[in-house]
């Protein structure tokens, strides 16, 4: 599983941060970051809710 975000309707808010910290976070400038690569399998289901969470619906799979 990989992540993407539609940065046209992230408002980098912070709530996927909350629910997968190790996965999502903001840099200086309060834009999201998503940690590249596959999503740790230990993180899949943190990062799901993170996705069912995202009140812009901004974030998605890929692939």
């Amino acid at each position: 599983m990989e992540i993407g975000v539609d940065r046209s309707l992230c408002e980098a808010n912070a709530v996927c941060v909350g629910f997968a910290p190790d996965v999502f976070d903001l840099d200086d400038d309060e834009e999201l970051v998503i940690r590249p690569g596959a999503v740790p399998v230990d993180q899949v289901e943190r990062v799901s809710d993170a996705i069912k969470g995202c009140p812009k619906n901004a974030l998605f799979t890929i692939g």
